[in-house]
């Protein structure tokens, strides 16, 4: 019999020295393409050449001007306005389509008290003879996001109608961030210490119970190990300029709003500097903790993989319980393969590739990412629903904060327009943005929502905040005078401007960010036709498709509304200049 025949032949053969199951599972991390590992070098230098000097000029031009975006760079010269109103556009589409995310913590919090968790099974089908057919060909946590929290559609062009249960947890994600501006600047301030310093004594919990899962440490080489080649891929920079952009807030006004409410004297390039870098400190520490949660999860999948696979070898070929084993499976399929063709050949189509490789590569991909990858990993964990909970709820507050701020780079241009606060007082005026962004938000929350999502998500900010910090930086250096600007420093803090923030201002950031606004749009030129995945509920997977010709023109026009504000108002402002220039001219 075959167990016979391989005996013989590992008592007979001199293989190779075998590898443990760790030091195998060590070998297939060192083959991977280590993405995130390239992504800190940039995303490091980005810091320095981006984002410490542009969060400082937003600060001192909110604190300097004592007004929101708008008015402030309407100050600095009356045909720079459209910056301010680029801001705010930006803004409004980000709080648009971001606090559909806290709708998405709301609903899986309150599905976290349920034991099991509904993610963690596949449901039974109709004849309950089976699991759903769906769920078996993806997985549990796929099928709880993609059928049971977004019910999609199969395209973008299948609308499908809005689903009553995520729509009313976006109408509270809505409800919670009223409340909290609802006093204005003063009480968001207080909310956005709960929502800042809460986060942290989660992710704390999670980094101790992280490190000790089995596998943290797969992920954590994932994380920092470095692919040098991935340096010369324009998407690492340019994507690591996004996260800066993102994570500091450049671009939205927010940093204008908050900072007009600052002491002239206070010292804001001190704040640049610990902001930038604690920023920084804490997208790396949560960082750790996620991918030792992901290391977890991929082990863990990897190594159920490989007993599957041993199990059916070990059935189909009578093997003595135990024979395989992780480190010989490879050489015992060799063998299996050689020795008996038709039976292997039998068995073949039944025997899955396991690949740590593919397992961590699929944990950071994919928008549902947080709501997919983590679900997987908390269910494989002793007292899930604690984990659950504790993780949803720090994902909401982190929500919540950055709602806060979209918010105020809003209400603040809003509220410092006294054509506007003569009509309405500032809670109206909240009230009315929060109704409407919610209003027009309910279109994430049809069938085909997660499509018109992701096209927000991808079109809707970057190329808008790269020109909008671009012509905030000239507009400072070359429009308002940089030695003005530093003299107007200098009188409110008592402090020199460093050489540092001339050379950055001045030259390198805006040269940097022209060269990320080329190899941003030469990208999508060469790549062609924009395209999106779409989930196919017959295979229980995503593919791609082309976006149509509605959804081309939409993105056009989510760009171009929020870039055309600059040199728009520029123009009306020139107009009116010489509507007013000829009005005043003399009569002859």
């Amino acid at each position: 019999m075959a167990m016979n025949r391989l005996k013989r032949w590992t008592s007979f053969s001199v293989p190779p020295r075998e590898l443990s199951p760790a030091e195998s599972l060590q070998s297939q991390i060192r083959k991977q393409d280590f993405v995130l590992g390239s992504f800190l070098v940039p995303y490091i230098i980005m810091l320095i050449l981006e984002g410490m000097p542009l969060l400082y000029l937003e600060l001192a031009v909110g604190q300097r001007m004592r007004q929101g975006s708008i008015g402030a760079w309407r100050t600095i010269s009356p045909y720079l306005g459209g910056v301010g109103v680029a801001s705010v556009v930006v803004s409004f589409f980000l709080s648009m389509y971001y606090n559909v995310i806290n709708a998405w913590a709301f609903w899986y919090i309150f599905h976290s008290f349920q034991d099991p968790l509904p993610w963690s099974v596949c449901p039974l089908n109709a004849n309950r003879t089976g699991y759903d057919e769906e769920c078996e060909k993806a997985s549990s946590t796929q099928y709880f996001w993609y059928r049971k929290t977004l019910n999609i559609s199969p395209s973008i062009q299948e609308n499908g109608g809005v689903q009553w249960e995520p729509a009313l947890c976006l109408i509270l994600a809505w409800l919670v961030v009223y409340l909290c501006i609802l006093r204005g600047t003063e009480s968001t301030g207080k909310v956005v210490y709960f929502t800042a310093s809460l986060p942290y004594c989660v992710l704390i919990i999670y980094l101790v119970r992280g490190l000790t899962l089995h596998g943290a440490t797969n992920g954590l080489a994932y994380m920092f190990t470095p692919k040098l080649e991935q340096l010369a891929n324009p998407k690492a920079w340019i994507n690591a300029a996004t996260q800066i952009f993102f994570s500091l807030g450049l671009g939205f006004g927010s940093l204008i709003a908050f900072a007009s409410y600052n002491e002239p004297s206070n010292n804001c390039q001190k704040h640049a500097i610990i902001v930038s870098l604690i920023n920084s400190a804490t997208s790396i520490f949560a960082s750790i903790v996620t991918f030792s949660i992901y290391g977890f999860k991929a082990t863990f999948n990897y190594e159920n993989c490989l007993n599957k696979v041993i199990l059916l070898l070990t059935n189909s070929f009578d093997l003595e319980d135990g024979f395989l084993t992780p480190s010989n499976l490879e050489q015992v399929k060799s063998y299996l393969a050689s020795a008996y063709p038709s039976q292997y050949g039998e068995v073949f189509p039944r025997i899955t590739n396991c690949s740590l490789e593919a397992e961590l590569d699929t944990a950071v991909q994919g928008t549902g990412l947080a709501f997919i990858v983590y679900t997987e990993a908390i269910k494989n964990m002793e007292v899930s629903q604690l984990w659950s909970v504790l993780y949803f709820f720090m994902l909401l507050m982190l929500g919540i904060g950055s709602m806060l701020g979209n918010t105020a780079a809003i209400l603040t241009p809003l509220t410092d327009s006294k054509a506007i606060t003569r009509h309405l007082p500032k809670e109206a005026i909240s009230g009315l943005v929060c109704l409407i962004s919610c209003a027009v938000g309910m279109v994430f929350t049809m069938e085909a929502g997660n499509y018109w999502f992701d096209i927000f998500n991808d079109y809707a900010a970057t190329l808008s905040l790269l020109l909008i910090v671009l012509v905030e930086t000239i507009a400072v250096c070359y429009v308002y005078g940089l030695r003005r600007f530093e003299g107007d420093l200098q009188s409110m803090t008592g402090r020199n401007l460093n050489w540092y923030w001339k050379i950055m201002w001045a030259g390198v950031s805006p040269l940097l960010i022209i060269s990320l606004l080329l190899f941003y749009l030469s990208d999508y030129i060469l790549t062609g036709t924009l395209q999106y995945q779409a989930w196919d509920a017959s295979q229980g997977q995503l593919v791609t498709k082309d976006y149509p010709a509605y959804a081309l023109v939409f993105i056009g026009l989510l760009v171009a509304s929020a870039t055309m504000c600059i040199p728009l108002v520029a123009l009306g402002t020139f107009v009116m200049h010489q509507l007013k220039r000829g009005d005043a001219a003399p009569v002859a």
